[in-house]
């Protein structure tokens, strides 16, 4: 603290002697906002800012203005939101007065909006981005094409935000309308971004071949961004891959081999293959023994279930293709559930018709093949046995 003091009474100094009021003190104003933020000093901070915004000299240019306003928010950055949106105001205000650098208005009012999402001020948010949007519109009410890339952008944190709100009918049209900008060339983080959050909305509404899709394209971009998020989306691409009983496995695609070891994958890996050959206890025996990787991630968790109904159906239908007729009992044995659990999931699948059978609840029998064939016969019979009975009642009449 002693160090940092004796460096902002250096400072003042530097103000105080330079006679011209140059880029000396421009520079030293900056330097001061950073060691004023180091002692958290906010509020003399704030006004060591306000004086850099209001600051000129002769050979000033837009372009020491943008990097001195760049610079000291960067600062601020690693401050809490309140001191962060203090600032953001701040330099806002500064901005549209001065006759509004509309490439650094842009740039600030994302920053506010980026932290209205990080800490749920939606409301607010949505303000903002409606903002953001009408400044990407031309005079006829149209997206300007050169402002393309910073549509997406925008379509980034706004799908970000009903991702967040559960809200699937809005996200899929923005959804929709963000993939229809073609004029852009955005980051590829920013197209990472929307893909991912596409993928979690077709996973909700269980489209799983859809979801499958959209992490794989999301899982691309992040790689090429070499944005962490790619590990993530691989694991959410698996996941997909299974729920659409994929025979494809997403590790066999050239930007995927080289992860297919990384240890954070190595469960989903290992899940891959356990599906892959209907290994049923050992997938079980792998989700209880990574459940830190696996039951753990909030994304993930929901579709266990589903997961363990998917392989479960695959096994029973690949059991059931030897026989004409198998006890329940059995199937049960095998698929590591209750009797009830088998019978719910063979009438999913009889119903779905990926299984030709009925179900003999009484004798917990599933006979397979066509039942019309069984009814038929059926019929047959008791019609037989009415025959044979009015026949054997005139027989009786007849006797007496």
């Amino acid at each position: 603290v002693s160090t940092q003091s004796t460096w902002d009474a250096g400072l003042v100094e530097v103000l105080n002697q330079d006679k011209e009021q140059g880029k000396w003190t421009y520079k030293g104003l900056k330097q001061m906002v950073r060691c004023l933020f180091l002692m958290k000093r906010y509020d003399e901070m704030k006004q060591r800012y306000c004086q850099l915004l209001a600051y000129t000299w002769p050979a000033m240019t837009r372009n020491h203005v943008e990097k001195a306003i760049n610079k000291c928010l960067d600062t601020v950055s690693t401050a809490g939101p309140e001191v962060q949106q203090a600032f953001c105001e701040i330099t806002l205000t500064h901005v549209e007065s001065e006759g509004r650098n509309e490439k650094l208005w842009f740039n600030i009012k994302l920053k506010l909006a980026t932290l209205y999402f990080d800490t749920k001020e939606f409301e607010l948010l949505k303000q903002v981005i409606q903002e953001l949007k009408d400044w990407c519109l031309d005079g006829s009410g149209k997206y300007e094409i050169k402002k393309g890339t910073q549509l997406l952008t925008i379509y980034s944190l706004e799908i970000q935000m009903y991702t967040e709100l559960g809200d699937n009918k809005t996200l899929k049209a923005l959804y929709t309308e963000s993939l229809e900008v073609r004029s852009a060339i955005p980051p590829p983080r920013i197209l990472g971004v929307i893909r991912e959050c596409g993928g979690k909305m077709f996973m909700r509404q269980t489209h799983w071949e859809e979801a499958n899709s959209a992490f794989f394209q999301a899982f691309k971009n992040y790689d090429e961004a070499g944005h962490p998020r790619r590990i993530h989306c691989l694991k959410y691409l698996v996941l997909a891959n299974m729920l659409a009983s994929s025979n494809i496995n997403p590790f066999e695609a050239t930007e995927a081999k080289p992860y297919k070891n990384d240890k954070e994958l190595v469960a989903m890996t290992d899940l891959r293959d356990a599906f892959e050959s209907n290994d049923i206890k050992r997938f079980e025996h792998i989700l209880q023994s990574n459940k830190r990787v696996l039951l753990d991630d909030p994304f993930i968790n929901p579709y266990i279930d589903p997961l363990l109904s998917t392989i479960r159906a695959q096994v029973l239908l690949k059991l059931c293709k030897s026989y004409t007729r198998i006890r329940i009992p059995f199937l049960s044995q095998e698929l590591n559930i209750s009797n009830e659990e088998t019978e719910t999931l063979l009438v999913s699948l009889i119903l779905d018709k990926r299984l030709i059978g009925f179900i003999d609840q009484i004798n917990q029998l599933l006979s397979l093949g066509d039942n019309s064939k069984q009814q038929t016969r059926s019929h047959v019979l008791q019609k037989w046995a009415q025959q044979i009975r009015t026949i054997q009642a005139n027989l009786c009449t007849h006797i007496d």
